[in-house]
């Protein structure tokens, strides 16, 4: 197990002690007013974490406090693992960035584009150009989720069960290949839309690398960086699953109550390995992951990725090279996505002040639906990350939030 621990007083890597100490005080109001239930924040410089803090409880019915070891859902924050995986295997000639994706899934061979009408009658255009890997990397295939509600392909998308992972008993390769009968939302390479993308590179490196999901991303990435408690799924009534942070929504009115609905997931065998948010993870475990990109793929003396290629995906990929309001979708068309880009499995800051966010240009991140968040600022050398079970993300200003909070603490 993988327990993180204060590795330097804060000055000795040029941050304030007393500012850090604002992101805790702020935060544990969240928690104080019932907007959260619990959580866990880190933040390193260099190789050293200088804060470590938890607030609040795991399971508030329970009273279990947030601890060390606690086990949370990170839903979205596993498309960087998904992502990482992919680019290995670029690394190794096992794939290329412009492969058509239907050399992996012979079911994207003919894709249709969206033109107009109902969910039951659209009309239809064939797609100018094939769905390439590159496109699942940038969000800019064409794809899009079911719980969206904002396009009738999402709709689509939510009758055959896709809204939240897929239906009981479908298998990845099964989904990959109904996602492709789908018809896009715009021409592949167009736009950004936040998507199933993920997932469906997730069946690419099963095919590509012949094996699971689940198997190629323990024994290519988190067995060898020691993330030994991120996984898919703890069984129940297993220790592991003691450790599992309860699920929450905030309720009408105030308060939280719990989502039942998606928090079972976490406590089955999964049949659909989610590359775009079936992960489970620690503070400790997510921690290394992170480190190891801040350290340009290495960690420990484990080589994960070259310096160049985590640089090349750290780059802004988007279509003329506009940012996310701009080139994306009105269900991320808000002033927290001026200034900021997309490169091949993470998002990244290309005009700070354009944002209105203390935030450096090159600053890479992702976050998931239960509000947990990371980021890697390869400017001032700081990793951060936010751990809690609210959903969904949009709920409170978080990110944002934490954001100004670490960054005015470093002063050097």
């Amino acid at each position: 197990m993988t327990v993180p621990k204060i590795e330097a007083d804060p000055a000795e890597v040029g941050l304030d002690a007393a500012r850090l100490g604002r992101i805790d005080t702020h935060f544990r109001r969240y928690v104080d007013e019932g907007k959260l239930p619990g959580w866990t924040i880190a933040v390193g410089r260099g190789d050293r974490l200088v804060h470590l803090s938890h607030h609040g409880r795991r399971d508030v019915e329970a009273g279990l406090p947030v601890t060390d070891d606690t086990i949370w859902r990170i839903y979205s924050m596993t498309k960087p693992i998904t992502s990482v995986a992919a680019l290995m295997l670029w690394e190794r000639g096992a794939l290329e960035l412009t492969d058509p994706v239907s050399r992996y899934i012979p079911a994207f061979a003919e894709q249709r584009v969206y033109r107009g009408g109902s969910a039951l009658n659209p009309g239809t255009d064939a797609a100018l150009e094939p769905v390439r890997v590159h496109h699942l990397l940038t969000h800019t295939a064409g794809l899009t989720y079911g719980f969206h509600h904002a396009h009738p392909v999402d709709e689509m998308y939510r009758s055959k069960g896709y809204e939240f992972g897929a239906p009981e008993g479908v298998d990845l390769a099964t989904a990959a290949d109904q996602f492709a009968s789908f018809p896009l939302l715009f021409q592949p390479g167009t736009e950004w839309n936040y998507s199933v993308a993920t997932d469906v590179l997730g069946r690419v490196v099963e095919v590509a690398s012949g094996q699971r999901l689940d198997e190629f991303l323990r024994t290519e990435i988190l067995d060898p960086l020691g993330m030994t408690e991120t996984t898919f799924s703890v069984a129940p009534g297993s220790p592991e699953a003691e450790r599992l942070a309860t699920l929450y929504n905030a309720r009408p009115g105030g308060g939280l109550v719990v989502n039942k609905v998606l928090a079972r997931a976490a406590t089955r065998e999964p049949t659909y390995l989610s590359g775009g948010g079936g992960l489970l993870s620690t503070a400790g475990d997510y921690l290394r992951f992170a480190r190891m990109l801040a350290r340009g793929g290495e960690l420990d003396g484990v080589r994960i990725l070259g310096p160049r290629t985590l640089a090349r995906a750290t780059r802004n990929h988007l279509p003329g090279g506009g940012d996310l309001e701009t080139v994306g979708r009105p269900i991320f068309s808000e002033s927290a996505f001026t200034g900021v880009g997309f490169g091949l499995g993470f998002s990244v800051v290309i005009d700070g002040p354009a944002g209105k966010q203390l935030a450096n240009e090159g600053t890479f991140a992702w976050g998931g639906l239960a509000s947990t968040a990371f980021w890697v600022d390869p400017v001032d050398d700081v990793v951060a990350l936010f751990f809690t079970q609210l959903v969904p993300s949009s709920t409170y200003p978080i990110r944002s939030q934490l954001q100004t909070l670490v960054q005015q603490a470093v002063i050097d």
